[in-house]
């Protein structure tokens, strides 16, 4: 099944953790330490904005901006001619795409970002972490949903000295790869509510669904 470009998109919004699952289980103390080290800085991340570069399945490139403001809150603004946008307002992920003229909204408990943007992120609830790898530069952490009942894998790549998150790799159900590198994450503050914001454009019609 070829993906779709709201799917795509959704990959990049949900991560970076997987689903609902069980705790983390077998981490040697060393590796413990890494991922303790993570999700304090993840914790620390209370505002930021980077730039972002995504790389599907087939190797196509698109870029964006990202602004995130936890808790709950996200930003994935494509650019054109994407015409793509994702936004988490704390309570439903919406996914517009400008040139299809579709909208999508999507429960955050029902996504994993919904972890990501929680206040107090927990990797030793919710995620079977399976890797964790040691680089030159930095490291990386494999989660995937220990029950199963969401396939599919998330790994976080982190660089050190200083630590900052460089991006994401999601692999879906069929293996097929999302990666998502940021360049110039930084921490920001004050970032306009207006940013996590997004109605839906099209005209109301009558019996149309709420999430």
């Amino acid at each position: 099944m070829r993906p779709t470009r709201r799917h795509i998109a959704l990959a990049l919004a949900a991560a970076p953790f997987a689903g609902p699952a069980a705790a983390q289980t077998g981490l040697a103390p060393a590796d413990k330490a890494l991922v303790d080290r993570a999700v304090a800085y993840l914790e620390g991340l209370s505002e930021a904005k980077a730039r972002f570069v995504q790389t599907d399945a087939r190797g196509r490139l698109t870029t964006g901006q990202l602004f995130m403001k936890r808790p709950g809150q996200a930003r994935f603004a494509y650019d054109p001619p994407s015409g793509l946008l994702v936004v988490s307002d704390g309570r439903v992920v919406s996914v517009q795409d400008k040139r299809l003229k579709t909208f999508d909204q999507y429960p955050l408990s029902a996504t994993p970002l919904s972890l990501f943007l929680a206040r107090t992120i927990r990797l030793d609830r919710g995620v079977t972490i399976t890797r964790v790898a040691r680089a030159a530069d930095g490291f990386s952490i494999t989660a995937r949903d220990g029950k199963k009942e969401t396939a599919g894998q998330i790994t976080l790549t982190f660089t050190d000295n200083p630590l900052a998150l460089a991006g994401w790799a999601v692999t879906d159900a069929q293996g097929r790869p999302t990666r998502v590198q940021l360049q110039g994450l930084e921490r920001a503050s004050g970032l306009d509510r207006s940013l996590f914001v997004l109605k839906d454009p099209r005209p109301k019609a009558p019996g149309r669904g709420k999430v």
